[in-house]
């Protein structure tokens, strides 16, 4: 075989140098490839590189890439999701003993196919273009202030500067970048409201500029209330922008952030095809416990009925609790998968395409805390609380939203495990739904926290990230915590360590990194804007 190889590369090298000058034109001009030239015509040589930037804020394809990036971390601390598998013989992620090989992905798939395309979009695109250039500074803003919010310190302003290449930012100084660059994008999609260069490649909006603006005074409202504890004057004003603009923050759904691909959404092979993740028992405390009607068009159940491989009573949607160690008893990790599989898997709906990264249901609550935290123009509190509720209900499909709203008996319910009773545990909170304006600000506080956790689902890394800053709702703890005394089981994981990647790489700017992050380069260090003191 190798000789039949080098034969075949000897003629093709001697077919080759009798080929003519004339020849070689007639090669170089085959109609069927594209020049330069060809591709600035409508603007593809700037608009291919949009597709790969909405695809890999998180990564579509592969599955196992996206539950590497998200899925096995935020999706599961969230208190959304978990692995009825204990992947590593229980010794993963998710038990808090993290694998360094796996979260790779969640720094180099933004670095690689969103920051990459935006830098490229940026010296194709910024003079001549500037519209073009501005949505992909929004993009870049949503994909990496999520980087942030994971590790803490991150390379943004520093990205593809030969000089000062690996160089981070504290969080602090990422996020007033981000800030700046909506203020730059907001600048130049208003100035140009009308223009449509946009819509061949708009996999959101259809090329609508004043979406754009929306979504990035939303997003922009989303970061304010990040660092509402750390920086309040900051946050405040930045609040206030946002909320006070003429264009406004998202107020519909048809305003909510959704990308929309060709691709299959990962969840339904992670789910459906592996069943590598089921509904978090957190999940069902509070969702059950609330009878809310949301629950079935969030989750379903496998083989309804079958008792004697389902455990569950039919009809009944089952969790599973986080952080599952390999059990004795079992003979592996897929023995116990199988008792555990068969609980509340996704319903299809969430399996679909259109990937929600951000709902006017979300910023309904934003501004609910706003007005907690008295920001000009967020409105009254109990009014964006409610509608914030209504919205999802409506985004859902779900009928109800008045009588949920004013059901203050409800609470979250106690976890029962039914395959291993020691997992079972009492519920850890008894707020209710109703809005009560004698409450304290930290009683509606968490009353808003929860309604908006169970409306962003299935977002999982927005959702860790206002646990950590927020401590609400509150989730289960893990059932076991194999960190070696790094992680608090109460307070939980607190962010990725940084990945081996940058360590083999980069080791200088790791170690200038640790600085910025005040802390020990490990999972319960806290990030910048999480303080872990009083909401107010």
């Amino acid at each position: 075989m190798k000789q039949i190889s080098k034969l075949l590369l000897i003629l093709t090298f001697f077919g080759l140098i009798t080929v003519s000058c004339s020849d070689f034109d007639d090669v170089n001009d085959n109609p069927r490839n594209i020049s330069e030239e060809q591709l600035e015509v409508d603007f593809q040589n700037i608009g291919s590189n949009y597709q790969g930037i909405f695809e890999n804020i998180y990564q579509y394809a592969p599955a196992w890439s996206y539950q590497l990036q998200q899925n096995l971390n935020a999706d599961v601390y969230s208190g959304y999701m978990t692995n009825p598998r204990p992947f590593v013989a229980g010794a993963n992620n998710t038990t808090y003993n993290v694998v360094s090989g796996w979260n790779d992905f969640i720094w180099s798939v933004p670095y690689t196919e969103v920051m990459g395309r935006v830098n490229t979009i940026d010296r194709l695109a910024s003079e001549e273009f500037p519209t073009l250039n501005a949505v992909a500074l929004i993009l870049k803003v949503e994909a990496m202030h999520r980087v942030s919010d994971v590790f803490g310190p991150i390379v943004y302003t520093n990205f593809g500067d030969l000089e000062n290449a690996g160089v981070y930012d504290s969080q602090q100084e990422a996020y007033n970048a981000f800030f700046t660059d909506l203020d730059t994008a907001e600048s130049i999609l208003t100035a140009d409201i009308e223009n449509l260069s946009f819509s061949e490649f708009d996999l959101s909006y259809g090329g609508d500029y004043t979406k754009w603006v929306i979504f990035a005074n939303s997003l922009r409202l989303r970061l304010a209330i990040h660092i509402s504890k750390v920086d309040p004057a900051r946050a405040k004003n930045e609040g206030e922008k946002a909320l006070n603009h003429p264009l406004g923050v998202m107020a519909s759904n048809a305003d909510s952030f959704f990308v929309n691909s060709n691709i299959d959404h990962p969840l339904a092979t992670i789910d459906n095809s592996w069943g590598d993740i089921r509904m978090n028992a957190s999940m069902e405390s509070i969702l059950s416990g609330y009878s809310d009607p949301r629950i079935n068009s969030y989750f379903s159940e496998v083989n309804p009925g079958d008792a004697e491989t389902v455990p569950v009573i039919p009809g009944e949607l089952k969790g599973v609790r986080g952080g599952l160690p390999l059990l004795s008893g079992f003979a592996d990790e897929l023995a116990q998968k199988a008792d555990y599989i068969n609980f509340a898997v996704l319903n299809d709906d969430i399996h679909t395409p259109r990937v929600q990264l951000m709902t006017a249901s979300e910023v309904y609550f934003l501004r609910a805390e706003a007005a907690l935290r008295n920001w000009a123009g967020a409105g009254d509190a109990q009014s964006n609380y409610e509608q914030g509720i209504t919205i999802s209900f409506q985004q859902r499909g779900a009928n109800g939203a008045s009588s949920y709203i004013a059901d203050n008996t409800s609470s979250p319910a106690d976890y029962i495990d039914p395959v291993t009773p020691a997992n079972s545990i009492s519920a850890l909170s008894n707020v209710t739904i109703a809005w009560d304006a004698g409450d304290t600000d930290e009683v509606k506080l968490e009353k808003v926290i929860t309604q908006k956790w169970i409306a962003m689902f299935p977002e999982g890394q927005e959702a860790w990230t206002e646990f950590r800053r927020t401590g609400y709702p509150k989730i289960f703890p893990v059932v076991s915590n194999q960190s070696g005394g790094i992680v608090d089981t109460d307070i939980q994981i607190r962010r990725i360590p940084f990945v081996d990647s940058e360590l083999s790489t980069n080791a200088a700017g790791v170690a200038a990194a640790v600085n910025l992050l005040g802390g020990s380069d490990n999972a319960g260090t806290r990030v910048w804007w999480d303080t872990g003191g009083p909401n107010f």
